[in-house]
């Protein structure tokens, strides 16, 4: 039964899709796991075109990905994607990363809500479409730690940045996944010729538009994390992040 409600999609590393090292960068995975979140839900009659019609579209609250090996330029790999939960206002989605030999090298784990398109406020998973999302429930193993607290205190930004054109999806505010490629651009090129990510966490507190001008602040904890929080320049909090790096081993 657990076969039929995971997705299974394959994807090849292409170059323009990994960083100088050759691997497969942090953005492309992101936005990989999004697309395979948007067919797999599609696939069963929850996707974002069926919803839209009825004004409600998905967000991304919270994302932690964990990671043994990036895929290598030109490479195969696959990603399995399965909704672990539901609640009423979220659903928790767990993905599986499988190499070019069909070996896991990192899971995932994210929580999503249903929104009004209208009031950008969150709705009844429970009832939405006879509550029929529950029907796709898999027990299959997610055997990273959830999403965790994150804090800066930091009070001295690292980086200021206004938002650009290519910053903005559809929904007329700042991709999230650009938000992951500004964090990682807060680190010099030189960390990531011995360095690889080995847990990388986002958690999407509000959206921001074209023109803002974003803060990052930037703190390492005393465990060698670094966590980093964007504010707007109103001192509203948009994205927390926390990165974990370790000695390269690929």
């Amino acid at each position: 039964m657990n076969d039929a409600k995971i997705g299974n999609y394959k994807f090849v590393a292409e170059p323009f899709h990994v960083d100088f090292m050759g691997k497969l960068t942090m953005g492309v995975l992101g936005n990989h796991l999004l697309n395979c979140a948007g067919f797999h839900a599609a696939e069963r009659g929850f996707g974002i075109a069926e919803i839209n019609e009825n004004q409600y579209t998905w967000v991304l609250s919270r994302l932690a990905i964990e990671l043994e090996d990036m895929p290598r330029q030109y490479e195969d790999f696959s990603i399995q994607t399965w909704v672990e939960n539901v609640y009423r206002l979220f659903t928790d989605r767990n993905f599986e990363l499988k190499n070019k030999d069909g070996k896991t090298i990192g899971y995932a784990r994210s929580v999503w809500a249903m929104i009004s398109m209208q009031s950008r406020k969150p709705a009844d998973l429970l009832t939405l479409h006879g509550g029929n999302i529950s029907e796709y429930i898999c027990d299959k193993e997610c055997p990273i730690s959830k999403p965790g607290r994150i804090k800066v205190t930091q009070e001295v930004s690292a980086v200021e940045y206004q938002t650009k054109y290519s910053d903005i999806d559809i929904n007329g505010h700042v991709n999230s996944i650009k938000y992951i490629e500004h964090i990682l651009d807060l680190f010099p090129m030189e960390t990531f010729k011995d360095k690889q990510i080995k847990r990388f966490e986002m958690a999407y507190v509000a959206e921001s538009y074209y023109g803002d001008t974003l803060l990052f602040y930037k703190e390492e904890k005393e465990d060698g994390s670094i966590d980093i929080e964007v504010r707007k320049a109103s001192n509203e909090v948009v994205v927390r992040s926390k990165v974990v790096l370790v000695n390269s081993e690929y």
